[in-house]
């Protein structure tokens, strides 16, 4: 087939290369101007939005205050096990809901990725190892709990025998290099309610993205994405925050670069949650955030949620 182009084609495509290119660009800092929202929240909840036009990047963070809400991790009840995060707001008279793990489409019904277990109910164990390029990887991936004394907890986590196991540090996968497991270096995690996403953003009020160790590499996680996060600070207020992306004014974050935003609200530990079509924020019934551009909701199988004490 002959075809030719011309000057001004060949300028057009070169610039959009160009544009492309230098929006995907992971930044070594974000100034976000974070501004405090008017919006009247129950229970001295507070909302901020954040934006930088250079990156382009639009985010809000939600601050939940520990000693006026609990947070419960709440499943879908739906014959398929699907339902937007309003839906369940309104069954669960939550506050606010944001969107928690991956999950499966291809089975009805619907199968979580990895550990779920809600009012103390397991769903779902860990997935204990995953399949790259035929190799099989051990994992023990980033799981956000809440313990019985209501505390918030985030770590590397596995079960056996129904039992969910913590570690103080995820199993050392490479690509091509799959670790080797060992339940003497775990603990028993006494948990009431517990889920998987992951990779783990923060630990200890530092950058530690172990997207690699968990076995995101060669997946859309590990790339710039729309993005929902959980963390809590010291004093174990809560942090839930959304990252718009796929979008003229939002491109979305990497990993590394939401973690950066988690640590600007003071996150002890923070997680990153499905994201993409999936990453929504609902606070009072409305939705805060724009997922990839659309002012609507995907349906998802399981959430977190802040309820009034």
């Amino acid at each position: 087939m002959h075809f030719s182009l011309s000057l001004k084609s060949i300028i057009l495509y070169i610039f959009f290369v160009f544009f492309s290119c230098s929006r995907s660009i992971m930044r070594d800092s974000i100034d976000m101007d974070w501004k405090l929202s008017n919006s009247v929240i129950n229970n001295n909840i507070l909302l901020y939005e954040g934006y930088n036009p250079k990156v382009p990047m639009r985010a809000w963070a939600v601050h939940i205050p520990a000693k006026d809400n609990s947070i419960n991790i709440l499943v879908s009840e739906d014959e398929d096990g699907l339902n937007t995060p309003s839906e369940i707001g309104l069954k669960s008279s939550a506050t606010v809901i944001i969107n928690g793990g991956y999950f499966s489409r291809g089975q009805k019904p619907t199968r979580h990725i990895g550990l779920l277990k809600s009012q103390d109910s397991l769903y779902e164990p860990a997935s204990n190892s995953v399949l790259r390029e035929n190799l099989r990887y051990n994992t023990n991936r980033g799981a956000f709990a809440i313990k019985y004394d209501n505390s918030p907890e985030i770590s590397w986590a596995t079960t056996k025998n129904d039992s969910i196991f913590s570690w103080n540090f995820p199993f050392k996968n490479r690509p091509g290099k799959p670790a080797s497991i060992n339940y003497s270096f775990s603990q028993f995690w006494n948990v009431k309610e517990a889920i998987h996403a992951g990779p783990i953003l923060v630990k200890n009020n530092t950058i530690n993205v172990t997207s690699e160790q968990e076995v995101f590499f060669n997946t859309p996680v590990d790339g710039v994405q729309p993005r929902s996060a959980i963390g809590y600070k010291k004093n174990g207020d809560i942090i839930m925050m959304v990252v718009d992306g796929r979008q003229v004014d939002s491109r979305g974050a990497y990993l590394k670069e939401l973690a950066m935003l988690m640590i600007q609200f003071d996150c002890e530990e923070a997680l990153n949650l499905d994201g993409g079509g999936s990453s929504s924020l609902i606070i009072n019934g409305k939705l805060i955030n724009n997922p990839i551009g659309l002012k609507s909701e995907r349906e998802v199988m399981s959430f977190i949620a802040a309820i009034p004490n």
